[in-house]
């Protein structure tokens, strides 16, 4: 019985400590069906990108340069990046230099930003499972600037993550 209760106080104590250090967010384990993961294919292939790494979620990317230093952003990371947001028609729907918790983003940027490090450069190529999904993205007068099921495409430089 003493064994139990000590046991139980060890749980609690180290669970307490892992919960206090820890920023709140997890994988998500979301997988781009199958059909999504073709459109992807099928848009880097009419456009002549190749050279493309495939995340098992579906996500591509593109790395043109790895960035310096011995660690990666996590989910937890504050990242400062500069980015542009393509529609695969070629529409820039979105360009800007900003800063946010990685846990907080769309599941695309959250399995590829870590693929790099600081000063690294990369291009993902994030099907909509791992973006908005069904839903449209308004701007601030209601126009719809992402549409359902839209195919995103991002040119990143990862400036700094602490």
């Amino acid at each position: 019985m003493r064994n139990l209760v000590w046991g139980f106080l060890c749980f609690v104590l180290f669970y307490s400590c892992k919960k206090e250090s820890g920023c709140g967010y997890g994988d998500h384990n979301i997988v781009a069906p199958a059909n999504e993961q073709q459109d992807v294919e099928t848009y880097l292939t009419s456009n002549n990108i190749y050279s493309v790494g495939k995340d098992a979620s579906g996500l591509y990317y593109q790395v043109f340069d790895h960035g310096e230093g011995n660690s990666n952003p996590g989910l937890c990371s504050q990242v400062e990046l500069t980015y542009t947001g393509k529609l695969t028609n070629g529409t820039v729907f979105e360009q800007k230099s900003t800063a946010f918790t990685l846990g907080s983003s769309i599941e695309g940027f959250r399995k590829g930003i870590p693929l790099i490090k600081k000063g690294g450069h990369m291009k993902l190529y994030i099907p909509p499972a791992l973006a908005y999904g069904s839903k449209e993205i308004k701007d601030e007068s209601g126009k719809v600037i992402i549409p359902a099921n839209s195919i995103l495409v991002f040119d990143i430089s990862l400036t700094s993550f602490y």
